[in-house]
């Protein structure tokens, strides 16, 4: 068994990805197999420079594989996990309460593999002090090679689902709890050798590959929202593309997306550019003195209900339907080299990938 653990650690070497053992032990015969490595780390190399890109150190990792299902291998991580960028000092500290993982098709090329996480959570480390990051309940990670091979241009097929999951110092609507279920298939993989994420988003961009939402459902508090469509990288590393979402409750973010600053005391022209290019700050300043003249007061209400109006603004762009037996409008989100657009609202930017 030994033997065939360091041909196999031998083989993953090749490919970059290098897995070491400080102490492993060998149980579990004749029913099934059991190999319990403690102090185990992993350290990802990329193969055009021979550098390291992350290094991760567990408590224990137990890999099991029963006799009468050789080809599927389960394996139980221990944490908390350490993780470096390279060979830079820790990044990150990952830690869960259950931690679980089943890969299917070996000894040949994995066909299959799967990821489960009880209660995972992550922290940025920051000046020696962790930093939460990110938080859930639940969450868990399915791929499937739709075509190809792990080696030559893999089609990936994806599902990945978060149950009350949070995310720290980014966008303030990942801030709340949410849910989500999404599924993926992605196009334009060179292989699932390790590299650096820029070097990966330039192969699919000159392979003209593609990451299609096939199907995805959110929901935080109130908003709910399905969304599909397909998604692609420009020359400049920039996402392009449309995804077609269809959202019941999209008034109570309206805030959150910074709309409602619009018609906060004037509009500045700033505010304008970011949120509704080609608008002009004056032409809507005017509208508000226009009607606090003919009905005085009017002005202050419009902006006092600056949601309410943003929110029928965007109702007026798609079409009326339901989503799970409540009120919704279907529209479009397109993304233009990295700029999200809703309607004629520019809410994001999301920097190039390369």
């Amino acid at each position: 068994m030994d033997v065939q653990a360091d041909a196999w650690r031998a083989r993953e070497a090749k490919a970059g990805r290098v897995y070491d053992c400080a102490n492993r032990s060998v149980a579990g015969f004749p029913f099934r197999l059991e190999v319990r490595c403690a102090d185990p780390s992993v350290a990802l190399f990329s193969q055009a420079a021979g550098t390291p890109l992350m290094n991760a150190k567990l408590d224990e990792i137990l890999v099991v594989a029963q006799v009468w299902d050789p080809k599927r291998v389960i394996a139980e991580f221990k944490g908390p996990a350490v993780i470096a960028d390279g060979r830079g000092p820790a990044s990150f500290n990952v830690n869960w309460r259950v931690g679980e993982a089943s890969v299917r098709g070996l000894p040949g090329p994995p066909q299959r593999a799967d990821l489960v996480f009880e209660q995972p959570t992550i922290d940025r480390i920051e000046g020696g002090a962790a930093v939460p990051a990110a938080r859930a309940d639940h969450a868990e990670l399915h791929g499937r090679l739709a075509e190809g091979t792990p080696s030559d241009h893999p089609v990936l097929e994806t599902a990945l689902q978060i149950a009350s999951g949070s995310i720290q110092g980014s966008h303030p609507l990942l801030a709340e709890p949410f849910n989500t279920d999404i599924q993926a298939r992605v196009t334009g993989l060179r292989d699932f050798r390790p590299k650096p994420w820029p070097e990966r988003f330039r192969e699919i961009q000159a392979a003209g590959g593609h990451v299609e939402i096939v199907e995805s459902r959110i929901q935080q508090g109130e908003l709910l929202a399905i969304a599909s469509g397909t998604l692609t990288l420009t020359a400049n590393g920039g996402i392009d593309g449309e995804v077609q979402m269809t959202v019941a409750g999209i008034e109570k973010v309206i805030p959150a997306l910074g709309l409602d600053k619009m018609l906060e005391n004037g509009v500045p022209q700033g505010t304008l550019d970011r949120v509704a290019p080609g608008v002009k700050s004056q032409d809507v300043n005017n509208l508000l003195g226009a009607l606090d003249r003919a009905i005085p007061g009017l002005g202050k209400v419009v902006k006092q209900n600056a949601n309410v109006g943003v929110a029928l603004g965007i109702n007026a762009l798609g079409k009326e339907t339901t989503l799970e037996g409540r009120k919704a409008r279907t529209f479009p989100l397109r993304f233009a080299d990295g700029v999200v657009v809703l309607g004629p609202f520019k809410v994001a930017r999301v920097p190039p990938l390369f």
